[in-house]
């Protein structure tokens, strides 16, 4: 009855049967894609979650790593913050970068790492190899990493220069799921205070 109908006053009701069947594609289109969009984004979640339990090591067992795999450590974790082109370089006659690589904004980087008892403290010539190493590389960001720490002359020499100071609070904090990026927003701090000196020196010796 209803096809009849519809047959017999095609001319007058066709148009309100068009915008209707337009209207309800148009609704499950969009809700065909947001869902899409959602479990796009719970995958995505999921990913990031299970790149930094695959990544997560105590800083006991990064302490034990030789340097080649600490570079390697640091490497992984560039890439899982979404950097690009990143590979390690370290090595005889690597010209003060361990790992190289580009930002998620394009930037290029260079990176040092040292794996130091954490008793030990970064000098100042330390960050002079990594400057000649940024202008060689003709890179747009310097990053330190270390598993120690810096000497206050050391820390104020990286300010200074524009160098991102991974000590090693900052890295457990980045191998815990901080991104790269964020660490640059507390850069040149989170070494503590007196007290907390006090408590290094307890605990690590140096």
């Amino acid at each position: 009855m209803v096809l009849v109908l519809v047959v017999l006053f095609r001319a007058s009701v066709w148009p309100y049967l068009l915008g209707a069947l337009s209207a309800a594609a148009a609704a499950i289109a969009w809700r065909l894609w947001h869902t899409d969009r959602l479990l796009r984004g719970k995958d995505r979640r999921w990913r990031q979650e299970e790149a930094v339990k695959e990544g997560r090591r105590t800083l006991a067992e990064v302490d034990a790593m030789t340097g080649t795999e600490f570079e390697e450590l640091v490497a992984g974790l560039c890439r899982r913050d979404g950097c690009t082109e990143v590979r390690r370089v370290g090595g005889a006659g690597d010209n003060g970068a361990d790992v190289l690589g580009r930002l998620p904004d394009g930037r290029t980087m260079v990176v040092q790492c040292k794996r130091y008892a954490p008793s030990r403290a970064i000098p100042n010539r330390e960050l002079r190899d990594l400057l000649g190493a940024r202008v060689h590389f003709r890179a747009d960001v310097a990053v330190f990493v270390t598993t120690s720490r810096f000497t206050g002359p050391s820390e104020k020499f990286a300010l200074e220069h524009d160098i991102l100071a991974v000590h090693r609070d900052l890295l457990g904090l980045w191998n815990n799921g901080a991104s790269l990026v964020s660490l640059g927003e507390v850069n040149g701090r989170g070494q503590g205070d007196a007290r907390h000196r006090a408590r290094w020196k307890k605990a690590y010796g140096g």
